[in-house]
């Protein structure tokens, strides 16, 4: 890896200098041109503005006093391009050798859908023209938006949804199929993925771009694997900083406020933002830029305390650990370890530490370890501290250099198989690229370190362990329970009594024992020792990427553009998150992969049609082909849109590779080493769902008379022959009989129904793939006042991934009534249980449709609102198969604002709702998800903020609140409770207008 390293930055940096050689020259004539910019109407200067050279990337800005010098290498006629966010941009064309005193005013831009974008089709075109769906937040969007981030933002958008884990971990989905870290959508900063190359999680909102240094949010919902490559299978997230050329000056931002919801430890509790940003250019030819930002808080806190586990005939919402001995809280931790009453008791008895009539005293329940609450075990004490600095050199006026540096590191928690504590994880992303106007070069590295994150669960389990161990615990509670029957005792205060027995000198939560014990767990990785469970994950993956880009400028007759790129991933968890080959090293993993795209105008430009095509390969698989068509059809106004595309997805580096024991099963990659290495083809697995069915029927039957008279029967030829042989006495007969009756019951019920246990088959695993056609309109009507965004959508998805849950015997001994009838698939102690991806081999279609209005009212109102739709479409075709769509049918966002309802004053509202759904993933219990009871409630929230412009100090004072009237929700299974958020924030900046 290291010499790939070298190899990748050794070929960088040639090109670096290759082009800097080629493109330099000694030019014949320098062209000088100054001057000042001024806003149309009340004539004040504009600070700030940007100032291009068309075709070029040299360019400057207008100072503090609205003035700008400019030197360009270059004999006239050439053309400058004014612009600024606000203001409608102006073209100037420069005929004279040397200019001086040129005077430029700009007037407030107050038309809707002006923008252009370059996500849709790697080219700069306008959005109403744009051949898919594009959601766009510009400087202005983002700092006026009604919430306390540019992220929490995002969820005024069409068809975006978004799953709260925690304060700063958000993932955001579109079209269905949801997930904690999202892994079907993609998002970049500045060209570069900033998803956990090992964790698999993206990282925009926890270690990713300061606000005060974003310039725009792109959005393309929906496949987009045909220009962006793998993975951005539901959609792509562009994230742009400022330029140090443009965006110039010293900004500072305070933000503060309180956060309130009452299930929480302390319902109401302050928090702190803090942001800095300074850029300056040297001259026209060097600039640079530096920016910090931290947030400390008391994180929002996941408190459902609902029973997963459904056993002895509790559901969601009515079971306890007051009235359930096999309580497992969705919240609650440690409390996850269970075992059934029966099988403890047999043990006993085979041990002679009970006697064998102390059977009968045992009710066919199971029984759980006693847990602890999130919010004593998790790190809610959330940081987010995030580092940027870049280096802009131009070369010369065709060429930029960007040397940069993003480093984020903080504390948080998340959501996956278990709930994490990301505790001082950091990530840290390199860049050097290459651009001119129309091709780039860039090439990036990611270094992701977990630092001292932990799984919340296994920590809960973990504490359970070091205090006592649970074949001592589950021992004293079935001999206790059996001593308070034998004296009486109903089976509820039985079952009380015996837990008051085990627990005696338990951990409390906050004591030293208990914080001892914690920090002993943390500090182990998982899955720890024979003796000692730990409970730390330890990631130090990185990713190597290098791409390029070229749009062809000498075609005249259709737009080219050629692209390729090529990444690494160099897996790295010290061998406890990952597999490892047989030297005991872990995994790299390589892709590449190039496409191609032309586009043509016809019909006067009435018509646009473009056409691209991309090649993937990825070592473990095979190679992928992903097309797209588009057309763009404009009638005056009125703008129609068509497309098919292909999308596609590798599995992630997790699903590919992982290797982990959680306390619910152990999650293991889809590759074939990982089924060799659990002897999965000398030792059948078998579905969950398989294994619950013939349980079942096991235990139905066992009820029945005809089984229980041949258990009987059975039991009697037994004890009998041993009567005869003298090994027991004949007046012991009747009681040896009963007792070996109950034994030989559920024997003879498996027998009686082990042809309903059928072995899974395993097939290859492959990139998950989606067919996604859709149609749109945009336009804008009713004199540049409405503006119409809407779509329709359908997907159909092939090689569907989704987690599996398999079954193995542990004690597999062909020739065992125990193995040879599957009665150890019934037993937790005597069964393996993994989950691992594997490839649906149902075709799973989605559809769906949204569409926004905007409309400028008189005195600079405005008014928005949008709905969104998603649904699956062959639901019933799907059988017992619960894809995790993890989507509401219905979504919908009003807005309401004016940027400056009087002089420097101005306010934005947004309303949301969303329906109710059920949330699938591998952190909800089996039975709850397989049964669709796993729902997250519908909720409404309002957002406020009021805007105070004080020019005199150029800043700008900002106060709001975020799901102002509505009661606390959630976003997904297991995630904290979201509460209201009260802020201010000052921002100063040295350039404002």
């Amino acid at each position: 890896m290291l010499n790939f390293t070298r190899r990748t930055w050794q070929i960088v940096f040639s090109l670096f200098v290759i082009v800097s050689l080629s493109t330099s020259s000694v030019f014949a004539q320098t062209t000088n041109i100054s001057g000042t910019v001024t806003e149309e109407g009340s004539k004040e200067t504009l600070v700030g503005v940007n100032i291009v050279v068309k075709g070029k990337v040299i360019g400057t800005v207008t100072d503090l006093q609205g003035n700008f010098n400019l030197r360009v290498n270059q004999a006239p006629p050439l053309t400058l391009i004014f612009s600024m966010v606000g203001f409608s941009s102006k073209e100037i064309e420069i005929t004279q050798e040397n200019v001086s005193n040129l005077q430029v005013t700009l007037a407030e831009q107050s038309i809707l859908g002006q923008e252009v974008v370059v996500s849709a089709s790697r080219i700069e075109e306008s959005v109403l023209k744009s051949p898919v769906t594009v959601e766009r937040m510009d400087i202005i969007s983002i700092r006026e938006a009604p919430q306390a981030s540019f992220y929490d933002g995002l969820n005024n958008m069409k068809g975006v949804e978004m799953s709260t884990q925690s304060m700063t971990f958000k993932s955001f989905n579109t079209r269905g199929f949801n997930a904690n870290g999202n892994v079907r959508t993609v998002q970049l900063i500045d060209g570069m993925d900033n998803q956990a190359p090992g964790l698999n999680f993206s990282v925009g909102n926890i270690a990713g771009i300061s606000e005060l240094d974003l310039e725009s949010v792109e959005l393309l919902p929906g496949a987009s694997s045909a220009l962006y490559g793998p993975n951005a299978i539901n959609g792509i997230l562009l994230m742009n900083s400022k330029n140090p050329f443009q965006y110039q000056g010293l900004s500072v931002q305070m933000k503060g406020g309180i956060m309130s919801e009452s299930t929480r430890s302390n319902p109401s509790t302050g928090f702190t933002d803090f942001a800095a940003r300074y850029a300056t250019a040297f001259n026209d030819k060097l600039a640079f830029k530096v920016n910090v930002s931290y947030l400390k808080a008391d994180d929002w806190q996941a408190n459902d305390f609902r029973d997963q586990s459904l056993s002895n005939g509790f559901g969601i919402e009515n079971g306890t650990r007051e009235n359930n001995p096999g309580y497992n809280g969705v919240n609650i931790y440690g409390d996850e370890t269970g075992q059934s009453m029966r099988g403890v008791a047999q043990s006993l008895i085979a041990n002679n530490l009970l006697p064998a009539g102390a059977l009968g005293l045992i009710p066919d329940q199971t029984i759980t370890r006693t847990g602890y609450n999130e919010r004593d075990l998790a790190d809610y004490g959330t940081e987010s501290l995030k580092l940027n600095a870049a280096l802009h050199w131009r070369l010369n006026d065709n060429v930029e250099a960007i040397l940069q540096g993003n480093y984020g590191t903080g504390t948080t928690v998340y959501t996956g198989a278990d709930r994490y504590s990301i505790t001082g994880f950091s990530i840290g992303q390199y860049k050097l690229e290459l651009k001119g106007t129309n091709w780039f070069v860039r090439g990036y590295t990611t270094q992701e370190r977990s630092g001292d994150s932990y799984a919340i669960g296994i920590a809960g389990q973990g504490i359970n362990e070091a205090w006592k161990n649970s074949p001592q615990w589950f021992g004293e509670y079935v001999g206790a329970f059996v001593g308070a029957r034998g004296q009486g005792l109903d089976e509820a205060s039985a079952h009380n009594a015996a837990r008051n027995f085990a627990d005696i000198g338990r951990y409390e939560p906050g004591s030293s024992q208990f914080n001892a014990a914690l920090a002993d767990v943390r500090s182990r990785p998982i899955p720890g020792t024979a003796a000692a469970v730990g409970a730390r994950f330890v990631d130090k993956t990185n990713l190597y990427h290098l791409e390029g880009s070229y749009s062809f400028k000498d075609i005249t007759w259709a737009d080219f553009v050629v692209g390729a790129n090529y990444r690494v991933y160099d897996l790295n968890s010290d061998r406890t998150l990952f597999a490892t080959d047989e030297n005991d090293e872990e995994f790299s993993i390589t892709e590449f992969g190039g496409y191609a795209q032309g586009s043509k105008s016809l019909f006067d430009d009435k018509l646009k049609l473009t056409a691209s095509v991309r090649y993937d390969k990825n070592e473990n698989f095979q190679g992928q082909w992903s097309p797209r068509v588009s057309a763009v059809y404009t009638a005056g106004k009125h703008n129609f849109r068509a497309s098919y595309q292909t999308g596609f997805r590798i599995p992630t580096t997790q699903e590919q590779y992982i290797d982990l024991r959680t306390p619910q099963a152990r999650l293991i990659g889809g590759l074939p080493l990982l089924r060799d290495r659990y002897n999965f083809n000398s030792n059948p697995v078998y579905s969950l769902q398989t294994v619950t069915q013939f349980g079942g029927a096991v235990q139905a039957s066992a009820a029945t008379p005809q089984i229980q008279q041949a258990a009987q029967a059975q039991a009697t030829q037994i004890v009998m022959a041993q009567v005869n042989a003298g090994q027991i006495p004949a007046d012991q007969a009747p009681a040896a009989i009963a007792a070996l009756t109950m034994q030989l019951v559920p024997v003879v019920a498996a027998g009686a129904n082990i042809n309903q246990l059928q072995a899974y088959e395993l097939k290859e695993f492959q990139p998950e793939r989606v067919k996604s056609f859709e149609i749109g309109y945009k336009s804008l009507l009713a004199n540049n006042k409405l503006l119409i965004d809407g779509y329709y959508y359908f997907n159909r998805f092939e090689n569907f991934i989704g987690s599996q849950v398999l079954v193995q015997d542990a004690n597999y001994q062909p020739g065992t009534l125990q193995t040879d009838l599957g009665l150890n698939l019934l037993q937790a102690s005597t069964r393996n249980v993994y989950s691992m991806p594997i490839n649906r081999s149902e075709i799973i279609n989605s559809f769906g449709w949204a569409l926004g209005l905007d409309y400028k009212l008189p005195k600079g109102y405005t008014i928005g609102g949008n709905v969104s739709y998603n649904k699956l479409s062959n639901i019933e075709d799907l059988g017992d198969f619960q894809p995790a769509f993890n989507t509401p049918e219905y979504r919908t966002n009003i807005t309401f604002a004016n940027r400056e309802v009087f002089k420097n004053f101005g306010f934005a509202l947004a309303y949301r709702w969303q329906d109710e759904f059920a949330w699938q993933s591998t952190f909800v219990a089996p039975e709850v998800s397989s049964r669709q009871l796993s729902v997250v409630p519908a909720y409404g929230t309002m957002d406020v903020q009021m805007s105070y412009k004080i020019k005199s100090i150029k800043s700008i004072v900002k106060m709001g609140a975020t799901n102002l009237f509505g009661d606390g929700y959630t976003q997904a299974w297991g995630n904290p409770t979201v509460g209201t958020m009260y802020f201010v924030s000052l921002t100063f900046d040295e350039f404002l207008n």
